[in-house]
């Protein structure tokens, strides 16, 4: 008789965030991250994150999903005259 397979649950968790990844950057790089989110951890509302092709906001947030080898992008918006 064969052996059960390994329930579902216990397959390590992947899934990797975009609050993962700027966590990581403020890791290595403490000055950067209060450039990018404030006090609560919120971004910033004049910077825009885009994973991939694609604003953050629009995708959820500190919560949008960031596959292997996607590129993020941080862009702070530029104002003036």
């Amino acid at each position: 008789m064969p052996a059960p397979a390994p329930a579902a649950a216990a397959a390590p968790d992947t899934r990797t965030t975009l609050r993962t990844v700027l966590d990581e950057l403020a890791r290595r790089h403490p000055g950067l991250d209060r450039r990018i989110r404030d006090e609560q951890g919120r971004l910033r509302r004049y910077v825009n994150v885009f994973v991939d092709s694609d604003e953050c906001r629009a995708m959820g947030g500190l919560d949008t999903p960031v596959a292997d080898g996607a590129e993020v992008r941080v862009l702070p918006s530029v104002a003036g005259g």
